[in-house]
């Protein structure tokens, strides 16, 4: 009797072809004996290329969850993303564990990464707790992501509708494989996914139960965001005070060489071609407070107003995104009656990779965004 059973149910759990993604334009499905990077890098449904650098080495994960991967993408003009020969960006992946606890995290990737950016740092962990996992490419990837959309702020402005639409969809593919829907959504992201998860608990509470910001890109109308202070580093450099002055921390100066070489002006030139692309001066020069690109940002910005439980991890030797310019203003924003909970990491930088080259002096944020994982899941549990 058991065993006939058994053998009902699995007829009735719908598999890898029966599982449809509301909206998308394209979705291709395998049940796999992995669904961890220890597996997909093997089995390609992943792309190692698309989460380097963003833990220490020898960092060690959870592998050995088996369970359906589906990969597809939503309707889009643009084509940035050409993974799988596809061409075609807003593409998800959406993982479902055979062993699943009833809960769903959601994420965009940080920079302007593809689809599985999150797959070491998050998706691994959280696919081994048991939770199903979604992410997206926000809608456009890559060095040219700001070529997408019709006027300044469009892109960005798309990333915040690709993770509403992947949250609706996942949950819905969710309750199609397991016969109900998630008991708890979860976004979690790093860097420009931080951001996206500030900006879904302000603006799309409804759909989570809470949030993990980790090292969120700070956007807002008025006051510091990356255009006020990027140039100011860049004009500065390298005279100490006037690097200090503009957020960078007393005792990360050993990391600025490399942060100028390879992250300061680019990272002010994307975003600046993105929010203000008539500007057509040097990179330093730039001068948010008069250039005033306010209708491009007005689309984008932060206001502080979350409606779900956010924690915030920040690391306080963050040589990209200055803590003291970035999450502790959005510290200020939120203020103390909205549920929030705030971990400044002393030694922590924006890059966890740097870890290996200064151990002595960096601390991994990884797993400091585990721990705050389980204190989320805690604090969300009635």
């Amino acid at each position: 009797m058991i065993v006939a059973l058994s053998l009902v149910a699995s007829l009735l759990v719908p598999g890898p072809q029966q599982l449809t993604v509301p909206g998308a334009e394209h979705t291709v499905s395998a049940r796999l004996d992995d669904l961890t990077t220890a597996g997909t890098a093997s089995t390609g449904h992943t792309d190692p290329a698309d989460w380097a650098g963003l833990h220490p080495a020898g960092t060690v994960n959870p592998t050995g969850v088996p369970g359906i991967q589906l990969d597809g993408y939503f309707p889009d003009t643009s084509a940035t993303n050409t993974s799988h020969g596809w061409n075609h960006d807003s593409q998800f992946v959406i993982r479902l564990p055979e062993k699943w606890n009833g809960g769903l995290v959601v994420t965009g990737t940080p920079g302007n990464r593809e689809q599985y950016a999150n797959d070491f740092t998050i998706s691994d962990w959280v696919l081994s707790k048991g939770y199903a996992f979604a992410s997206t490419d926000k809608g456009n990837t890559g060095v040219d992501f700001h070529t997408d959309g019709r006027r300044p702020g469009d892109a960005i402005a798309e990333w915040n509708h690709r993770v509403t639409q992947l949250t609706v969809a996942a949950k819905a593919v969710v309750r199609q494989r397991y016969g109900k829907r998630p008991a708890r959504t979860f976004m979690a992201g790093i860097s420009n996914g931080g951001y996206l998860v500030r900006w879904q608990l302000e603006n799309r509470g409804w759909l989570y139960d809470g949030g993990l910001d980790w090292e969120g890109t700070l956007w807002r109308l008025k006051g510091d965001n990356l255009l006020n202070y990027l140039p100011e580093a860049l004009k500065a450099y390298p005279d100490p005070a006037g690097v200090r002055a503009a957020g960078f921390a007393e005792g990360s100066e050993f990391l600025w060489p490399f942060h100028r070489q390879y992250y300061w002006e680019l990272t002010q030139q994307l975003y600046q071609k993105e929010l203000d692309p008539a500007y057509a001066g040097a990179p330093a020069d730039y001068d948010y407070d008069e250039r005033r690109p306010y209708a491009a940002v007005a689309k984008i910005a932060l206001t502080g107003r979350i409606t779900k439980p956010l924690i915030t991890i920040h690391g306080t030797l963050d040589t990209l995104l200055p803590i003291s310019r970035s999450s502790d203003v959005y510290a200020e924003m939120v203020g103390p009656r909205r549920p929030f909970r705030y971990h400044r990491v002393e030694g922590g930088n924006h890059l966890d990779s740097l870890v290996d080259a200064y151990p002595d002096r960096l601390v991994a944020m990884l797993p400091v965004f585990r721990d705050s994982f389980a204190e989320l899941e805690e604090w969300v549990t009635p």
